[in-house]
This record gives C-alpha cells, sequence and structure tokens, in this order.
C-alpha cells in the first residue's frame, strides 16, 4: 500500500475534533486509508458501508440507540451522502457524549453538495479532501512520472498490471459514475447527455470554459449546462481554476479554466491507451498542463489558493499561488526540457511581482532562466514550493 500524504491531517482531526470527514472521488483510496489508519490506533471501531443494504437497516429504524451503543467506538460512516437525513441525528450525538474521534465520515461529494453537514456540524468537523495518488506519494515506490501521468492516481488504474488493464478499470470507472453515481447525487442528466458532455470536457481541457459553447452543442440551455457542471465538480472529476484579479487596470479575462482532476480519466476519455498515443495528440500540452496543477494543487496548504493569470492582451500564467493575499508564487508549465517564454508570461511577471517565478518541465536542470525566473522540473518543483511554505507540510 502507498502511504496517505493526508495521514496527518487526519489524526489531528481524530485527536481534537469529534468528527472527520474524509471527502474525494469513488475509488481514491478512503476506505482502504482508512481501515488501515484505525486499525494503528488504540481504539476500538465500527464500519458501516452505507450502500451495503444490510448496514443501511442498523440505522434506518433506531440509529440513536446505534450510535449510544457505539459511543466509545470510533464510528466510519462510508458513502455518507447516501444517508445525509444523518447529520443532524450526529449533531445530537456529539453534543450527548463529546469527545475527540467519534465519527469517521467517507464521502464522494464536496461540502457543498453535503450542506446540511455543513450546517448541522459545525464547529464538531473538519472536511479534508484525499485527492488521486500525486506525486509525492508514488514518488517512493517504482512508478515513473510517465506512467502516473498516463493513468492518474486512481489506485486500481496506476497500479493496473498493463495498460489494457487500466483501460478497462476506467471503462467500468466511467460506466458506474454515469449511470450510477451521479444520478444518485442530485444530477439531472441522462446517461447519454452526462456521456457527451465528460467526452466535450476534454477539448476544453485547460482552456478557457464557455458555457454557451457546450449549450449550443448539446442542445441544453446554459443555465442547465453549469449545473451539470457543478455536479461534476461536486463529485471531484474536474477542477475550474479562477482567474486572479490583480491589477484593475488591466483587461482581465473573467472566465474559469477547466481541468479534469485525473489525467488518467482524461485519457480514457480521449481515447487514449499508452504513452505512445499520448506523445502524438494533439492536446499533450493542456494534459502536461493540467497533470501538473492537479499534482501541486494537492501538496498545497488550506491556506494557499490557486489562480491563473491571463488578461485579454495575451499576458498570462498557469498557476499563480496566492496565501495571505499576497502572490507567493508564479508558475508556467512546459512540455519540453528547453522552454521558452512569451513576452506575455513576461509582462504578468511584471504585473505580480511574486518573490519565486517558475517555469516547470518535465525533466530539463535546474536553472536560472532569467534573474527573476527559474526553471524546474516535475521533481525538484517541490524544493521551491516548500521553500516558500506553500506546501502542506512544509
Amino acid at each position: 500500500m502507498i502511504d496517505r500524504s493526508l495521514v496527518g491531517e487526519v489524526l489531528a482531526g481524530l485527536s481534537y475534533l469529534p468528527s472527520v470527514a474524509i471527502l474525494g472521488p469513488r475509488q481514491v483510496g478512503k476506505t482502504t486509508f482508512v481501515k488501515t489508519l484505525v486499525a494503528q490506533l488504540n481504539k476500538p471501531s465500527v464500519y458501516l458501508d452505507l450502500e451495503y443494504f444490510a448496514d443501511r437497516v442498523k440505522l434506518q429504524n433506531a440509529p440513536d440507540l446505534y450510535f449510544q451503543e457505539h459511543q466509545n467506538e470510533i464510528v466510519i460512516l462510508d458513502e455518507i451522502q447516501r444517508m445525509p437525513e444523518l447529520f443532524p441525528l450526529l449533531r445530537s450525538m456529539i453534543d450527548q457524549h463529546r469527545q475527540p474521534g467519534r465519527f469517521i465520515l467517507l464521502g464522494s461529494a464536496s461540502p457543498d453538495l453535503l450542506r446540511q453537514s455543513s450546517e448541522t456540524l459545525a464547529g464538531r468537523i473538519v472536511y479534508l479532501k484525499m485527492h488521486p495518488l500525486h506525486y509525492r506519494e508514488i514518488s517512493t515506490v517504482q512508478i515513473t512520472y510517465q506512467q502516473h501521468w498516463l493513468r492518474g492516481g486512481f489506485p486500481d488504474a496506476l497500479l493496473a498490471p498493463n495498460d489494457k488493464a487500466a483501460e478497462l478499470w476506467f471503462r467500468g470507472f466511467v460506466q458506474t459514475y454515469v449511470e450510477r453515481d451521479l444520478p444518485a447525487l442530485g444530477l439531472p442528466a441522462t446517461p447519454d447527455t452526462t456521456r457527451n458532455l465528460l467526452r466535450m470536457l476534454t477539448n476544453v481541457q485547460g482552456g478557457l470554459l464557455t458555457y454557451s459553447d457546450l449549450s449550443d452543442s448539446l442542445n441544453i440551455s446554459q443555465p442547465t449546462v453549469k449545473t451539470y457542471i457543478g455536479f461534476l465538480e461536486s463529485a471531484f472529476l474536474i477542477r475550474r481554476l479562477e482567474p486572479y484579479f490583480a491589477n484593475v487596470s488591466k483587461r482581465l479575462v473573467k472566465s474559469p479554466k477547466l481541468f479534469f482532476t485525473d489525467t488518467g480519466l482524461l485519457h480514457h476519455l480521449m481515447g487514449i491507451q499508452n504513452f505512445e498515443g499520448l506523445q502524438g495528440n494533439i492536446g499533450l500540452g493542456r494534459s502536461w498542463e493540467g497533470y501538473v496543477i492537479q499534482q501541486i494543487i494537492a501538496n498545497l496548504r488550506s491556506d494557499v489558493e490557486p489562480y491563473f493569470y491571463r488578461t485579454k492582451d495575451k499576458t498570462e500564467l498557469d498557476l499563480v499561488l496566492v496565501q495571505n493575499t499576497q502572490v507567493k508564487m508564479t508558475l508556467e508549465i512546459k512540455y519540453g526540457n528547453n522552454p521558452n517564454t512569451s513576452r506575455g508570461n513576461t509582462v504578468a511577471i511584471e504585473d505580480l511581482e511574486a518573490k519565486q517565478n517558475l517555469i516547470v518541465t518535465p525533466q530539463a536542470d535546474d536553472y536560472w532562466l532569467r534573474s527573476n525566473l527559474r526553471v524546474c522540473n516535475i521533481a525538484t518543483v517541490w524544493r521551491y514550493l516548500g521553500n516558500e511554505g506553500l506546501l502542506a507540510d512544509s
């Protein structure tokens, strides 16, 4: 099993708060992680899978009695979004017998979609996000960045014995998400519409999200498209990266950029089945950009906000990291080990006045390209992020 970087935050939450919620996409490894972690703690636990009929029955008639009987154990509730009606009861149980680490909630939906929990468990819970396996987690095992980039970070796909097995896993994963999981979360789209939307979004990867184009292609209204995309984001399949507004005198782009949170899923939807196919694909550069952005965001401190920067006259940077309202670092992401920068990159760096500016490549040696711009690679970028205090464990 690959060690997950979230362990420190989970242990800290369990030592202080009555409940900890670990949220992330399906099949990302939440259940395996928690079962392994709890087995190492000196406290008994009980596990309930709320998608399993027998476990749901235990909570249908007298859930308050069940929780009282297990009040001295860690109660793990998996796929909590299946029974959101439990949240008011959890608040009551916590207030009656408040102690650290009573409940661990696992879910495949964002806190925004679990609105009842955020309203009823305020002050009693911390929400932590589990990303697909990221670069710093897999760098300790024999997995190359190329394999990680191609297959993404879902454990069953990344660790599959070959590319064909990974492709078969993704086929079943997408089918289950489209036909069962997203409708269960409340997505009103038909499975065919959802599939078409996902495929269209692969063409938007790394680009500005224009709802009108998607609306016209799918023959549905723009508000409906926004709703569907909101559900995909709440299920952790995609990310909308917002633009950074730093200079009111500039004509700034206001639309978000869209990225798939896992490049393995992106490549499956694009029909890419091996690294050679990825190398020859027109979307190579945007896939690399999304891969690097996901790896960095998955490792940021909770007080660091990621953005991109772009003006109407093509002044742009791929990633802007803001902490305490200050731009701490900018990053331009290039697929190539002899990167060049545009005039727009230079102007953007001057606009934002960050202390550290990087170009992230696959394998280039680290060197100064200019006095205010350093080239690095996917293996060394962490040193500079850590030096600026931007990493979760720095």
